[in-house]
């Protein structure tokens, strides 16, 4: 934790002079290996069904592909941010360094996201309004192995480090991990593949009951619901990564009361608190106290270093004289 005491407005101390605001998740790296593998495996699919579809005729196939590149390409920039992020991380010209540049890609994501299910909602209401022949079978099959890379994606993606705040902390002190705070980045290529299977899902159980009692109306609705389901995912994206990029994420209101908290105890009065996050489980907080008998800079530090997910701070104190007795 990097602490600045002020002291009336005036510079008084500075516990960890040169610091360096490196903000990026735990397991940024091994995220962005994941991503990249992902990336190998949707592209793989992708050429390899738009050049059996364009072979064999079928557009089934080609429409399944041109999907996949859709996904992939946000892939793209989840990867391109993780690298960026970590190249750019001692760059001086970030204040707070490159850890909210994942919500920034994953916010793009989300936008990325949104359109996917308009398109799909769009063209599920075209088909719904004039229904087309299916080749079934090979439409099944096309499914199915799309469900069976995304599941392989999704298991890549997984995000098995993820942990929402609480008190049972794991911290270490020299190289900035933290197991707390979700990466956002991650989890928009996560939602990016769980929407591809979903599709497929949704497009299997609609294949079949097609199939089996001629409903064609059944492939088109099963994509409305989908288009439904994958909005909502966006929203939700957006909204987590919007309220992080706006510096009002929701886990800083947990990391504000602990701030109180610990120091309720010295008897000073916080009279200006801020608290924002500047990275997957890195919170930064400001703050302002009135008191009679100000502690010194080492003091206010121990008092906070249990709040593991701060990770830079700004005191400042200002000495409030002792009314005299009349």
């Amino acid at each position: 934790m990097n602490i600045h005491l002020h002291t009336n407005s005036s510079l008084a101390g500075d516990i960890q002079a040169g610091h360096d605001h490196i903000f990026l998740g735990k397991h940024h790296r091994q995220n962005e290996r994941r991503v990249w593998w992902v990336i190998v495996l949707t592209a793989a699919m992708m050429v390899a069904e738009i050049a059996a579809g364009t072979v064999y005729g079928s557009m089934a196939l080609v429409a399944d592909g041109w999907h996949m590149s859709t996904h992939a390409g946000a892939m793209l920039i989840t990867v391109l941010a993780y690298a960026y992020a970590r190249r750019h991380a001692r760059d001086a010209r970030f204040t707070f360094g490159t850890g909210k540049l994942g919500d920034l890609a994953g916010f793009a994501s989300a936008l990325i996201l949104a359109m996917i299910a308009l398109l799909i909602g769009w063209e599920s209401f075209l088909r719904l309004a004039n229904p087309v022949p299916i080749s079934f079978v090979q439409a099944i099959s096309v499914a199915v192995l799309g469900l069976m890379v995304n599941l392989v994606s999704a298991w890549l993606l997984k995000d098995d480090h993820a942990h929402h705040h609480g008190h049972d902390h794991t911290h270490h002190d020299g190289d900035h991990d933290h197991d707390h705070g979700q990466d956002n980045n991650l989890r928009a290529a996560y939602m990016h593949v769980m929407a591809d299977a979903l599709t497929s899902v949704l497009a299997i159980v609609a294949l079949l009951l097609g199939r089996s009692f001629g409903w064609l109306w059944a492939d088109p609705l099963m994509g409305l619901v989908g288009a439904i389901v994958i909005a909502r995912w966006s929203w939700g994206l957006i909204r987590d990564t919007g309220s992080v990029l706006l510096d009002a994420g929701h886990e800083g209101q947990e990391v504000r009361v602990e701030i109180q908290e610990a120091l309720a105890a010295t008897g000073d009065r916080i009279t200006d608190l801020h608290v924002w996050q500047v990275g997957p489980g890195h919170f930064a907080a400001i703050i302002s106290l009135a008191s009679v008998a100000p502690k010194d800079a080492l003091t206010y530090k121990a008092m906070l270093s249990h709040i593991h997910e701060l990770s830079h701070v700004t005191l400042e104190t200002e000495l409030v004289p002792t009314e005299r007795p009349t």
